[in-house]
């Protein structure tokens, strides 16, 4: 079995004394695994850093076997992230959200392609976060959490949406809320199409987190990103805040 296509390096861990396990994301192939023999050298350590764009070849004796790779790399980018600690944070958000959430060999070709976009702007730090935001968006609907901000769900109204359910990510207008608004998730103008540079990234991230946090990585058995991000979004806060950004 073997199959060559280029990928995004997710994460890479320990595999005996000299190889690493890599984690990738591809398209057609979706999230993938295999060994890199001889990986844990000196060759492959800059190579192998997370958000490289490499050249894949994977093959195995058998479809459902962990098989291996061999790895060219096409770009690097952590030189694109290296000097701001913001970017640095949010290359790892990325590769550590995939890597956690996405289940192995399960194509998203359309996700793929926005991710690979994010991570080739991180050249462009005043674009980014922005960029990010609708990252998000976008992986909550791949994995079926998707938020539905077309429309008001009470009363169908496309005008004035305030505000989110938290149990069914759907918009609700300011008329509608009534009495439920303090019960209900505040929705920023800047995540409504044509409102892109509305409001806060930070406001943004709020919404998106909530429903990433409750309704995908506390589900999950595995370690969840919470961290990871958090550091992402505090840096940013604290950039926004000083009126940087």
């Amino acid at each position: 079995m073997e199959w060559r296509s280029v990928g995004i390096l997710l994460a890479t861990r320990k595999h005996g004394e000299t190889s690493l396990i890599i984690d990738t994301f591809c398209p057609g192939y979706g999230r993938y695994l295999g060994v890199v023999k001889g990986g844990a050298s000196r060759k492959f350590s800059p190579i192998l850093q997370v958000g490289a764009q490499l050249d894949l070849t994977w093959s195995a004796r058998l479809q459902d076997h962990l098989g291996s790779f061999k790895v060219e790399l096409v770009r690097a980018r952590t030189v694109n992230a290296m000097n701001d600690r913001i970017l640095t944070a949010g290359l790892t958000t990325v590769s550590t959200i995939l890597s956690r959430v996405l289940p192995e060999r399960h194509a998203y070709d359309n996700f793929y392609r926005t991710t690979e976009d994010l991570l080739d702007l991180l050249s462009q730090p005043k674009v980014w976060p922005l960029a990010y935001l609708h990252w998000e968006l976008e992986l909550l609907s791949v994995l079926g959490y998707g938020l539905d901000l077309s429309k008001c769900a009470v009363s169908g109204c496309t005008n004035n949406l305030r505000y989110v359910s938290p149990r069914t990510g759907r918009a609700i207008s300011e008329q509608a809320a009534g009495v439920w608004a303090p019960k209900l998730l505040h929705l920023p103008p800047i995540i409504l199409k044509g409102s892109e540079n509305s409001g806060s990234i930070i406001d943004g991230l709020k919404l998106t987190g909530y429903f990433l946090t409750k309704k995908v990585f506390n589900e999950l058995s595995v370690n969840s990103p919470v961290s990871e991000r958090q550091r992402f979004v505090d840096l940013l806060t604290h950039k926004v805040s000083s009126g940087i950004l």
